[in-house]
């Protein structure tokens, strides 16, 4: 049955939700204070963080008061008009608790690190410990029972572990909270994104908000439970949601929204130091406009009986070895589809749904995705360059099949596909032939068919976390609970693998603590990265910075936002946006480095700058776009978008044409015309700052 109780108290964590990108916190600052008293809710912040951590953000004008703030994880709650704390409230903490015996037990834990000062309190043990497994969490809880102490063993983010107080959960500090209110929890909305939050939305009756950026542990938690899942991250999808509910339906625009350069931390001010930024001009947005309604045409020129095509096949000259370029392509055809969810357009949706069918029905009998089906006669190909498997076909249309079926509400593929689905996922799970949580990639067995990476490939790992939590949402759609929360907790793990292996640190943890010496673990020795190496080996590594898979890693949300913020940086200070962006590799593989191989040479592909050796590729310029303004830096974000406008109109032969590849040094065209992907790049970019002609302005 369907709520149709008032909203009278929302209930928000803070990090990871309200908080991250300071733009977006200031759209929902200015949204909620623009409510009308009669229509807002109570406000309450439900934190990790303490009570005067709390009055910071409100004392500084980031955040709106709000009425009550509970702080460290469910330990304390405090009254804000009253300003004091409940204190009534300790009383249901104090019973079997022991603050000194839980510190002696948990300080024996292998990699564990006490939390500062400033995160302790008399009814909070906060530690740090990097990918703990759930059975090291469960002996834990175990050796805390039998030592007579009644505790609630809190794991989030991969990283922290609280150890509260039985009782103490954020849902049980905010069921006290409605009891001392009298408010039903039928009348609480809750919003989160960590396993932290999920005793809030497992209360009976509450509505709830999951944010996209949300840990698969939330999702986990709350498989079974009707929940509005947001496809906005951070703040912006707490505003989703709000809408959704009918508590905040005027949302203030980005424009109003924008960091100022003054308003950038310093770091950042100087780092944009000599860049344009400011509102776009009036002719610039005029061009942004025009370029969208360009990368319209340029899309539809790849709409075929099958699906998406790779490029037009009108305006390109075929030839040897090209062929291949009549087909639909697994991830070409899956990006496209990702990338124009919302486009409206009934030819465009129409084309989304063959793309789909054509790629899943070409499935094998084992569960492989094909490199592409050719448009000619619909035959399939299951291999690239040298005779490999394309690992990445399957991925990506896992991930535009669970995009598709969210944005549109429409499941029919997911039952049509049930079965082939779980063989997809059974075969990609077979290339971790290890069962480490990571797959095994042959060299030229993903998008880079001519570039020589393999084993533990950065771009392909975020690739399986996102498909297996996509998976995972898929089963839950069709109501496999106890399916789908396996899925979720191995791409949790997936997760936690991919950051301790690829962001290398000299700072120990759980995971590099426990595992036996080996030849990989020396490069952790080596230092502190800014970004998540390009690949890993079980006899080498490879230190280049594979700035598509860091972008992806961001917005598949597998790296946390201040990790994205350092990875950027870096990025943004080697010139990776120049003289367009974005290279797809920094720095590109010289003849003579140990990374270069002899077929590099072959059809003159992979030179230096060329192709994916450094090659300037617009389709992963549009994720470069979404990356910044998902930072928090709408002006920069529209000042790329624009230089992305600019490259896209390049061509070999014509404006417009939305090329494939630009040479990393001359900034000139050399792939091939109206690339479909290039195109829907553009417009997902568009869609994202709200800069396509149906919004009501380009900012």
């Amino acid at each position: 049955m369907t709520n149709s109780e008032p909203v009278r108290l929302f209930a928000t964590d803070l990090d990871g939700t309200l908080l991250g990108n300071s733009e977006a916190t200031q759209r929902f600052k200015a949204a909620w204070e623009a409510l009308t008293p009669e229509a807002r809710p109570l406000l309450v912040y439900n934190s990790g963080r303490l009570v005067p951590d709390l009055r910071r953000f409100v004392d500084s004008g980031v955040l709106p008061a709000g009425d009550f703030w509970i702080g460290g994880v469910g330990t304390e709650v405090f009254d804000v008009q009253a300003g004091h704390m409940l204190h009534e409230f300790d009383r249901n903490l104090a019973e079997g608790w022991d603050l000194a015996r839980v510190q002696e037990i948990v300080a024996h834990l292998p990699g564990i690190r006490l939390q500062p000062a400033e995160f302790q309190t008399a009814f909070k043990s906060s530690w740090y410990l990097s990918n703990a497994q759930p059975k090291l969490l469960r002996e834990l809880k175990r050796q805390l029972t039998e030592a007579g102490v009644a505790v609630q063993v809190v794991y989030s983010s991969s990283r922290d572990l609280d150890i509260l107080p039985h009782n103490a959960t954020k849902g049980g500090a905010l069921r006290w909270l409605c009891e001392r209110l009298q408010l039903r929890f039928e009348q609480v909305l809750v919003a989160g994104d960590t396993g932290n939050d999920a005793s809030m939305f497992r209360l009976p009756g509450v509505r709830g908000i999951i944010v996209e950026n949300a840990f698969p542990e939330l999702y986990e938690a709350t498989v079974d439970i009707p929940i509005y899942s947001s496809r906005r991250i951070l703040a912006d999808g707490v505003l989703d949601g709000l809408c959704h509910y009918g508590i905040v339906c005027e949302l203030p625009t980005k424009h109003e929204t924008r960091a100022r350069r003054e308003d950038l931390a310093p770091g950042f001010r100087m780092l944009f130091e000599g860049i344009q930024l400011g509102t776009l001009g009036d002719d610039e947005k005029s061009y942004v406009r025009t370029a969208y309604e360009k990368a319209i045409v340029a899309l539809k020129k790849n709409i075929t009986p099958l699906g998406f095509s790779a490029c037009s096949l009108n305006d390109n000259r075929i030839t040897g070895t090209d062929a291949n370029y009549r087909s639909v392509w697994a991830r070409d055809g899956a990006i496209t589809v990702w990338s124009t969810l919302r486009v409206q357009d009934e030819e465009v949706r129409a084309a989304q749904v063959r793309t789909l069918e054509t790629l899943l029905n070409a499935a094998s009998p084992t569960g492989q995705i094909p490199a592409n089906v050719r448009l000619a006669d619909g035959v399939p190909d299951y291999s690239g360059v040298g005779n490999i498997a394309s690992i990445d076909s399957g991925l990506w249309v896992i991930i535009a099949l669970y995009s598709y079926a969210a944005h549109t509400g429409d499941y029919s593929l997911l039952y049509k596909h049930a079965d082939r689905l779980q063989l997809v996922m059974n075969w990609l799970s077979a290339q971790d032939s290890n069962n480490d949580g990571l797959l095994e990639i042959p060299e030229a067995g993903d998008w880079t068919d001519l570039f020589g990476r393999s084993y533990n490939v950065l771009y392909d790992e975020v690739l399986w976390f996102r498909a297996n939590l996509c998976y995972g949402r898929i089963l839950e759609f069709m109501g496999q609970f106890n399916r789908a929360a396996e899925y979720l907790r191995w791409s949790q793990h997936i997760r936690g693998r991919v950051l301790s292996s690829f962001w290398t640190t000299t700072q120990p943890g759980e995971e590099e603590a426990r595992r036996p010496h080996r030849f990989a673990d020396r490069q952790f020795a080596l230092g502190d990265t800014q970004y998540l190496l390009a690949e890993i080996t079980p006899f080498a590594f490879n230190w280049r910075c594979d700035v598509y898979a860091n972008i992806l890693a961001f917005l598949m949300n597998l790296l946390d936002i201040e990790r994205a913020r350092t990875a950027f940086r870096f990025m943004w200070g080697v010139g990776v946006n120049q003289p367009w962006p974005v290279s797809n590799l920094y720095p590109v593989v010289q003849a003579g480095d140990p990374d270069w191989r002899a077929y590099y040479t072959v059809n003159l592909l992979n030179l230096p700058h060329h192709y994916h050796n450094g090659g300037r590729w617009p389709f992963i310029g549009g994720m470069w776009v979404r990356f910044i303004q998902r930072l928090g830096f709408h002006e920069v974000a529209c000042r790329e978008l624009v230089r992305l406008a600019q490259m896209n109109q390049l061509g070999r032969d014509q404006e417009w044409e939305f090329n494939e590849w630009i040479h990393g040094t001359t900034g000139r065209p050399m792939g091939k015309a109206f690339q479909a992907w290039s195109a829907a790049s553009f417009i997902h970019a568009c869609h994202e700052l709200d800069a396509d002609p149906t919004a009501d302005r380009v900012d």
